[in-house]
């Protein structure tokens, strides 16, 4: 079943570094990505694809990039399967 998912990590973050971090993962579980906003304190993007690899995506980013420290995710599904940011 295809899922889209909006994002926001908080915590303290690497914009560079987590952006990233991000794209490398979503294209290892062949997930289309868009990334929204970064400063140093929160991260907002979308993706979609298979409801088991969002999942595993989210799992992936909480543990994040090694110079990032992610406090908190927040989820909301898309309104449509199209959306981005």
């Amino acid at each position: 079943m295809m899922q889209a998912a909006l994002f926001r990590f908080t915590g303290q973050l690497v914009c560079e570094s987590f952006a990233e971090f991000a794209l490398h993962r979503a294209r290892r579980l062949d997930l289309e990505i868009n990334i929204g906003a970064c400063d140093a304190s929160s991260a907002t993007l979308s993706v979609k694809g298979q409801e088991d690899l969002v999942d595993a995506f989210e799992m992936a980013c909480s543990l994040g990039p090694y110079d990032c420290i992610i406090l908190d995710i927040e989820r909301n599904a898309a309104a449509s399967v199209g959306v981005s940011l």
